[in-house]
């Protein structure tokens, strides 16, 4: 588990951004919606003006099904233009939340063949936007921009903290920065690894040493908050290398050689309801770093730590 990987994936200020931004940042939140009772004639006809290719269905705002292209080309060749929706729509649909990170509607594009997703308000489960892969551009586009921006303006006052350790005699010198994540408290799965990007921009550390960090803590954080009651995260900065400790007391991990499989989750059914649980934060976590070291004991919790060079 442990090794200096030589030959790392260069990563994109779009992949840092879409682990930080949430879904609501790109959804659309005009949605036009259909009611169960509606027919297939008028899912014809808003289909065909307004050029889409499916429909959500409510009911008191509530996602009850949806309706695709595809229903209304099976009614269409069977004669059922005046079937109601609700004996037509898909009733098991597969939607997202408005607080997931950007990430997971990402992944189910990449998983699923649909053209959009729902987006639904995890408090009331009432339908609040819609996102399409065209949707996850635009605003991957309108952020990097605002963000190139940004960086030429702090270009010349970034204070280069990162020479202080040059700067200092002495046999070693650290500087320890320790936050606390709760588990379960998934709104705010995400807060601690934007604290220390913050102030790893503040002490000048390059974007791209941010980058590949920054990813890891969020996975990291993002376990602690499933899969613990909770747990710290402890980053060391120290001459040539930052080095990241995550502990929790957790249930543990039964078999770490399978946990590092991509896509081996052991989130119970209620977590992956909630959008959580996707079994890829070990193995990106593992892709971002140079070093990673894993220990675990069952019932007694887990001990994560990996590092960066620069």
């Amino acid at each position: 588990m442990k090794g200096r990987v030589k030959h790392l994936p260069r990563i994109k200020k779009t992949q840092q951004l879409a682990y930080e931004l949430k879904i609501k940042e790109a959804m659309n939140k005009k949605v036009l919606t259909l009611n169960p009772e509606h027919t297939m004639l008028d899912v014809k006809k808003i289909l065909k003006n307004r050029r889409i290719s499916g429909i959500p269905i409510v009911k008191s705002r509530k996602l009850v099904g949806i309706i695709s292209i595809e229903d209304l080309i099976h009614c269409l060749s069977t004669g059922l233009m005046d079937e109601k929706i609700k004996n037509v729509m898909t009733k098991k649909v597969v939607g997202l939340f408005s607080d997931e990170p950007l990430i997971h509607a990402i992944n189910k594009f990449d998983r699923y063949d649909f053209g959009r997703f729902p987006i639904l308000d995890r408090d009331s489960r009432k339908l609040v936007g819609i996102i399409t892969k065209k949707d996850i551009i635009q605003c991957l586009l309108r952020n990097l921009e605002f963000h190139y921006h940004a960086e030429e303006r702090k270009k010349n006052r970034r204070y280069r903290g990162a020479d202080l350790f040059k700067n200092v005699h002495s046999d070693w010198t650290t500087l320890t920065l320790k936050y606390h994540v709760k588990g379960g408290d998934f709104k705010k799965a995400g807060e601690r690894s934007d604290q220390l990007k913050q102030n790893l921009l503040k002490l000048g550390y390059s974007d791209e040493h941010i980058r590949r960090l920054i990813i890891a803590v969020l996975e990291a954080e993002m376990n602690l908050a499933i899969f613990t009651p909770g747990g710290d995260i402890i980053a060391q900065m120290e001459q040539g290398k930052i080095t990241v400790k995550v502990i929790d007391h957790g249930p543990g991990i039964q078999d770490i050689e399978l946990a590092m499989q991509p896509g081996y989750s052991t989130a119970p059914d209620f977590i992956r309801e909630l959008g959580f649980g996707a079994g890829m934060g070990l193995p990106n976590i593992k892709n971002c770093t140079d070093e990673m070291k894993l220990e675990s004991v069952v019932g007694k919790g887990t001990n994560l730590e990996f590092s960066i060079y620069n």
